[in-house]
């Protein structure tokens, strides 16, 4: 109870001294500015707010590209198995004005798959294939074979 006297009669002596300091009123009995609001003046505002706009728009630009890469390897894939075109893929890949590329570990991926595929489709590739071929001399028959007609042919009277 006796802290709740001297809490009364200080409490209120202190509003006094203390005043309005640490009151903020509207002013003009209208809005405060955002700027004053945010302790600023209309200047650093308006910097502040062309900052923020700035990094919305790198923000999304990165965001079109990464939507844009993805669309692309989407769009790889699906030529690659014959798959039909997804028209939302080209969108944002033009979104992204054409200059988005494979990712680099895609596209080292794609290049051994075509390498492998290649070889798979030669005849030694095929050969290979088969089991209980032996494609080393297979080779070094063939091989063989070229040299013994390069010399028939030098050695031949009419040529």
């Amino acid at each position: 109870m006796a802290s709740f006297m001297v809490k009364q009669m200080v409490g209120g002596q202190l509003k006094n001294l203390k005043g309005d300091l640490g009151v903020d009123k509207p002013e003009g009995g209208g809005e405060k500015s955002e700027a004053a609001a945010k302790g600023m003046t209309e200047e650093e505002f308006e910097q502040y707010q062309q900052q923020l706009q700035e990094e919305k728009e790198e923000r999304e630009a990165e965001f079109a590209q990464k939507k844009a890469e993805r669309a692309t390897v989407r769009s790889h894939f699906r030529d690659k198995y014959k798959l039909p075109k997804n028209e939302l893929d080209a969108e944002q890949i033009q979104a992204a004005r054409d200059d988005v590329d494979l990712p680099e570990e895609l596209a080292k991926m794609i290049a051994e798959d075509n390498q492998e595929e290649q070889s798979k489709s030669s005849v030694l590739g095929q050969l290979s294939s088969l089991q209980n071929v032996d494609v080393d001399h297979l080779k070094n028959k063939a091989q063989a074979t070229l040299e013994e007609l390069k010399n028939n042919a030098e050695k031949c009277e009419i040529m």
